[in-house]
């Protein structure tokens, strides 16, 4: 039997493919092999990219890839290829860069049409398998590309997936870009969709350890009490969901991701440091007892929890208010529903999804509601390991140490990033996956960035990280090409120009240039001014920036000290003596 004619995610090591591998798709992994059959028997490809906790992924995986007329039709004229973003974050880059060219947005599942030779046609994100309302079906659609390509695939332009360079801003223009973005009233960024914007806060933090401007602290202190009084934080296990749906914080997508947590406890730790706020301390206690208890897995962490319980979204995390009054007796219902807003039609499909009125401490009762809300059956759990999203893990666990006054956080970064490099550094290359056993080795900037920076906050403490930190900051460097980064060189696909995108992550040039400016500060060597980038976009670069400027701080368990007022000694990790008002660490923010 022909093996392009039969769906073979069944060999797949990614969870996500594995999740498809019942459809009646003859689904193939992205390969050499698979590029080369569809381009000599000139069939054009339908590659679908996703993530195993993607909650319209799962919805087009019942539907429109489980129906046996879309998938014959697929099967029929299309050679069709799952990917899964967070193995392949390079194809990833493309297809959204695409999409985005198209029709000015993006998500996922990221749906894409091409040639036989890799011109990408047409983009979407979730069609249904029939139509519904305005919406077309995904089998129409589909029909629609392949009579277009029969007549017109040797009209088809390639597609150059090179981002277009940013303006240049000063220092002061971006906070005021920030600021005409801001929500005044419901706090973030933007008024529909809420993301938690990591990386603008990150920015608008160290910012203010600079400039204490008034605007920038309240931008600030509203997001970040929005994130943690609203829909966005989990308050009986801790940690943040991926995003909420409307303008006021008040129903997330439920899904849980690893990269979410670690930038939020790091925002809510210097959030503490800067402001003093108790609650910004308790917010970070909380995110770290969800790392320990949810995402912990052999020294490492997974990287996420779907949003779906048994195809239902959000299912594990809601109440009905009867099933609260049963839980909690009248007393105690009435002391809840003082700190929580409670009502009988709910606020999500007639259940009540929780969120605060005030961030009065209800430790016990909440204690409580998660012992039972841990006897429901579960979200699935993405077991994979990235080496990326764990070195930011370890960055967010010093940077807490450091805030917080928990220096075992510190040691518990230091054994993250060994275990990293145990079982992803080779000698010669970083490797990027981790799942049942199996290591990707294909590499990527992004991965090597974050290890760097997470090595450099190791090495202000310990100066045996000193060679690892030389033989990173040279790794990193090899993927400069001709003045631009690379994201990652594969066999199988071509270059793809880093991002500058820095949400919902720094992007791999942020990280990598932030690392490499961390390592020549900390020894000494050049570190020229950085020109700053478009505001929002690439916020974390601009952190960046501050650090490469004279503007970054040190934080010390007493003073705040800008790195231009330092001593060179003390700039060069030697520290100073204790009746300098040093601690003798000058460990960094």
């Amino acid at each position: 039997m022909d093996r392009y004619r039969r769906n073979n995610l069944d060999r797949s090591s990614s969870p996500y493919l594995l999740q498809h591998a019942g459809n009646p798709i003859w689904w193939q992994e992205w390969s050499r092999e698979t590029l080369s059959h569809a381009a000599t028997n000139k069939k054009p490809l339908f590659v679908s990219v996703g993530y195993a906790t993607c909650h319209w992924c799962h919805v087009m995986a019942a539907e429109a890839f489980s129906d046996d007329e879309t998938a014959e039709f697929l099967n029929e004229n299309f050679v069709s290829v799952k990917v899964d973003r967070e193995q392949r974050p390079d194809i990833d880059q493309y297809m959204m860069h695409f999409i985005q060219s198209q029709s000015g947005s993006g998500g996922w599942p990221l749906n894409v049409f091409l040639t036989p030779d890799l011109r990408p046609v047409m983009a979407l994100t979730y069609a249904p398998a029939r139509p519904a309302g305005n919406r077309m079906s995904f089998i129409e659609i589909a029909k629609r590309v392949n009579d277009y390509l029969s007549s017109n695939s040797d009209r088809i332009a390639p597609y150059s997936a090179v981002e277009a360079e940013p303006p240049v801003k000063d220092e002061e223009r971006l906070t005021e870009e920030l600021a005409s973005q801001f929500d005044h009233d419901n706090g973030g960024f933007g008024f529909g969709h809420k993301f938690p914007p990591h990386s603008t806060l990150l920015f608008l933090l160290y910012h203010l350890s600079v400039h204490d401007d008034a605007g920038e602290r309240e931008m600030c202190t509203s997001t970040l009490d929005a994130m943690m009084l609203r829909g966005l934080n989990d308050h009986l296990q801790g940690g943040i969901y991926r995003y909420c749906v409307d303008s006021e914080w008040t129903i997330p997508h439920f899904e849980k991701m690893l990269y979410d947590q670690a930038m939020a406890l790091w925002s809510y730790s210097l959030g503490f440091k800067l402001t003093g706020r108790e609650q910004y301390r308790r917010m970070a206690c909380r995110i770290l007892k969800c790392l320990d208890e949810c995402f912990e897995h052999d020294g490492l962490y997974v990287s996420a929890f779907n949003a779906d319980t048994d195809h239902e979204e959000g299912a594990t995390y809601l109440w009905s208010q009867s099933e609260l009054e049963s839980a909690l007796g009248p007393d105690d219902f009435h002391r809840f529903s003082e700190v929580y807003e409670i009502s009988r039609e709910g606020n999500f499909e007639g259940r009540n999804h929780l969120i605060r009125r005030n961030d009065i401490p209800l430790e016990d009762i909440e204690e409580r509601l998660l012992r039972i809300r841990k006897g429901r059956k579960q979200p699935s759990r993405d077991d994979k390991i990235i080496c990326g999203i764990n070195a930011l893990v370890a960055v967010a666990l010093i940077q807490a140490g450091r805030c917080l006054e928990k220096p075992e956080l510190e040691e518990k970064a230091a054994e993250v990033v060994n275990d990293l490099l145990k079982r992803f550094w080779d000698g010669a290359s970083l490797g990027h996956s981790l799942y049942n056993g199996m290591i990707q080795r294909q590499s990527f900037l992004s991965d090597a960035g974050a290890l760097l920076t997470a090595i450099t906050m190791l090495y202000e403490n310990d100066d045996s990280w000193g060679d690892m930190m030389t033989v990173m900051s040279r790794y990193v460097k090899t993927f400069s090409e001709d003045g631009k980064w690379v994201e990652s060189r594969a066999d199988d696909f071509p270059a793809v120009y880093a991002s500058w995108f820095d949400h919902p992550v720094p992007s791999a040039v942020s990280l990598a240039e932030t690392g490499l400016a961390r390592a020549a500060l900390l020894t000494g060597g050049e570190t020229p001014r950085a020109e700053y980038r478009r505001a929002y976009q690439s916020d974390f670069y601009n952190t960046g920036a501050l650090l490469r400027n004279g503007l970054f701080h040190v934080i010390t368990s007493r003073h705040h000290i800008p790195w231009k007022d330092l001593p060179a000694n003390v700039i060069q990790r030697r520290g100073a003596p204790e009746t300098d008002c040093y601690d003798g660490a000058c460990r960094s923010i």
